[in-house]
């Protein structure tokens, strides 16, 4: 994901200001930390104002669980196949 895409996204469930969580975030990508990037999207999708943005931030933490084979992939596949962007039989 690129910066202005995760600040675009993360500022519209913000209403627009830079705030710590998207701090923490931009620094977990810079250093890598895959298992702080799944926490923290979670963090962003649970603050999220939109669907769309909570799903945004929903997918990406999954995406994080499943490269580093975190047991956190089933439930956020869960909340995923709650919200209709993921197949209940993928």
């Amino acid at each position: 994901m690129g910066r202005d895409t995760a600040d675009r996204e993360a500022g519209g469930a913000t209403g627009g200001r830079v705030s710590d969580l998207q701090t923490r975030l931009l620094k977990a990508h810079a250093q890598d930390d895959r298992l702080a990037l799944i926490g923290l999207y979670e963090e962003a999708a649970e603050t999220a104002r939109e669907i769309g943005a909570r799903c945004f931030f929903l997918t990406h933490a999954y995406v994080f669980a499943l490269d580093a084979g975190d047991k956190r992939a089933l439930a956020l596949r869960e909340a995923l196949i709650a919200e209709g962007r993921e197949p209940p039989e993928a």
